[in-house]
């Protein structure tokens, strides 16, 4: 079983590839969800984020139900890794935020973490690839290193790959797209406090 693979190897090694996570029909309908008005993507959190378009360019947008029945399963499929993520774990993972990101030709986004310092909550990285008929030539892999920046894995963008790691654990990057490239990013978060009130997505 797939899950089972998938809690042997963030136990072994931190990170998993999980292949055809959803089968070629469903990443259509995922597909279908795409939204058509996309948000310049931002560096950090809350009152704190900026735009460093140096740093990343590609557009985002956040996922939610009401984007249609294809996004609500797909939260359901997050949400059975959730649970026995903490069951095996017990990293007390609390929510999953989640959103599309599209990059165009062009766009790419240099190696980072995808915990910020001094506010650690995002435990565990979810990437889905729902890109069909994918090419060398097109670019935009996923480029994974551990903390003494030695190179991990380079992953093609793939449609039904998905990705999960270690959020302080693995820096990454995303290379130069040469074509339009989708996927969804999510993130599974533990409950914390910040500035005296709870720190809960939005």
């Amino acid at each position: 079983m797939a899950l089972d693979g998938l809690m042997d190897a963030i136990a072994d090694r931190g990170w998993y590839v999980w292949e055809d996570f959803l089968n070629p029909q469903e990443v259509q309908s995922l597909r279908e969800c795409v939204p058509e008005h996309w948000k310049r993507a931002r560096i950090g959190r809350n009152d704190e984020t900026q735009r460093a378009t140096e740093i990343r360019s590609d557009k985002i947008q956040w996922l939610d139900v009401s984007m249609g029945q294809p996004i609500q399963d797909y939260l359901e499929r997050m949400e059975q890794i959730r649970r026995e993520v903490n069951r095996h774990f017990f990293l007390g993972l609390f929510e999953y935020e989640a959103h599309f990101a599209k990059y165009e030709a062009g766009d790419f986004y240099l190696k980072h973490l995808d915990s910020f310092r001094g506010n650690e909550n995002r435990k565990l990285t979810t990437v889905f690839y729902l890109n069909e008929q994918w090419t060398p030539a097109d670019g935009g892999e996923l480029k994974i290193y551990d903390l003494q920046d030695n190179w991990i894995d380079t992953l093609a963008p793939v449609a039904g790959r998905l990705v999960v790691f270690l959020s302080e654990r693995f820096p990454h990057e995303v290379l130069k797209a040469h074509a339009d490239r989708v996927s969804i990013a999510g993130w599974f978060r533990t409950n914390g406090v910040s500035g005296n009130k709870l720190d809960i997505a939005s």
